[in-house]
């Protein structure tokens, strides 16, 4: 890559370690190494962190989206270090409770911004983490540019987004204007293999779980209508008869209709481990394939091409994330404990900012100097989103609950 994607925010100086490793390589080490990966280990992806052995955290889902993108991008042509930085580093800005604590977190910061998890990204990897003063860990421009999966701003009616309106300068400075909101090579695999990682692995989860039965998809016309019609609109802007097609196509391979009669026995966890392997080997062989059919077998990077995925592939990708959707997730919200744990976030907020003096070390500085409300307010989301799930209850059990 040329020396202007190796630039950092703040200029560092040259590094010999003896192990002649290359920016990019130092880049993954960093993140490898930050304690808001380290975090994520005790972070929910879908279930509650530590509710069960075999389920995925934060942590075990970003390693995963780091293994799939770093073939991808390899076998495309991309650095591979810089698609594996922005596989581990994409969720690094996720709060407590998964996406249930995002939306919590975005209603309370309302009037600093609102929050989202891949602009906490940015915030983490360029201003949060403790490794250079006032930059972050200090990536460099390329893999900034590889882990920032929505490169706008809030805007309304758009829930996604990638930036703050006080990272800009950071944000800019990784992305000349012209690009507009393009995104790179890399941020496109990455983003895809996060697609497929979590897609599968949330079905996968769910069936070992008992929340998804795939009898009732095999055996009820109705019941696969219904979920077509569930993601039509939320994962694809496909209409339901397109995804109707693309469902039976995947509900009529043997390596799905094996994990059926799934009993959790070793031969069924050897059959559901084989569904997932298969579904991600061809979701990820497609997306090459395609693309290499566009651009050619020559290696294309950075803003040589756009990732080219098929859309039977994508259909049957966003059908899988419907099943988590409508089995799992919709469950799990009808639970007692998922409405506690938008309680515990926004009455941690509210409670942090009466009570500054509870700041960590780190944040409690930055809240003294913050000039106005919404700033202050943005240092007590930073602090909160920081949080494992266990650390938040915690937290709230002695700010509110004791107190109450």
């Amino acid at each position: 890559m040329q020396a202007f994607e190796a630039q950092r925010w703040i200029p560092e100086p040259a590094k010999d370690s003896g192990y002649g490793r290359t920016p990019y390589q130092r880049d993954r080490a960093r993140v490898l190494h930050s304690a808001g990966f380290r975090r994520l280990a005790a972070k929910t992806q879908v279930h509650t962190a530590g509710s069960d052995d075999f389920l995925r955290t934060r942590l075990t889902h970003s390693l995963e989206v780091a293994q799939i993108s770093r073939e991808m991008g390899e076998r495309l042509g991309c650095d591979p270090d810089v698609v594996d930085v922005a596989g581990l580093a994409h969720d690094l800005g996720h709060p407590p409770f998964g996406h249930n604590g995002e939306h919590a977190l975005h209603q309370v910061a309302e009037p600093c911004g609102g929050f989202e998890g891949n602009a906490q990204t940015l915030r983490v990897l360029t201003r949060l983490e403790a490794k250079v003063p006032g930059a972050g860990l200090n990536l460099t421009r390329a893999s900034l540019d590889a882990s920032c999966k929505y490169p706008w701003g809030f805007e309304p009616g758009r829930r996604k987004f990638g930036v703050y309106a006080d990272d800009r300068p950071v944000f800019d400075w990784m992305r000349p204007a012209e690009l507009g909101e393009r995104r790179c090579l890399e941020a496109q695999v990455m983003d895809w293999a996060d697609d497929v990682a979590y897609s599968v692995h949330d079905v996968e989860d769910g069936v070992h779980g008992e929340y998804i039965k795939l009898l009732p998809l095999l055996n009820d016309p109705d019941e696969r209508a219904a979920l077509c019609a569930d993601v039509s609109g939320t994962y694809s802007d496909e209409p339901p008869g397109e995804l109707a097609a693309a469902l039976d196509q995947l509900l009529a391979d043997p390596v799905v209709t094996e994990v059926a009669r799934y009993d959790g026995s070793y031969a069924a966890q050897v059959g559901l481990k084989r569904m997932t392997s298969v579904l991600t080997g061809r979701f990820v062989a497609s997306a090459v394939g395609a693309t290499q059919s566009r651009y050619g077998t020559a290696p294309v990077r950075r803003y040589d091409a756009d990732l080219i995925v098929p859309r039977t592939v994508r259909n049957q990708c966003a059908l899988l994330k419907g099943m988590a959707l409508r089995y799992v997730m919709r469950t799990r919200a009808a639970e007692g404990w998922y409405e506690e744990q938008r309680v515990i976030l926004i009455e941690l907020v509210g409670a942090l900012m009466r009570t500054p003096e509870a700041l960590d070390p780190v944040f409690s500085p930055l809240f003294q100097a913050a000039q106005s409300d919404a700033e202050a307010l943005r240092v007590v989301i930073d602090q909160v989103a920081s949080l494992t799930d266990t650390a938040a209850v915690n937290w709230h059990r002695t700010l509110v609950a004791a107190r109450a």
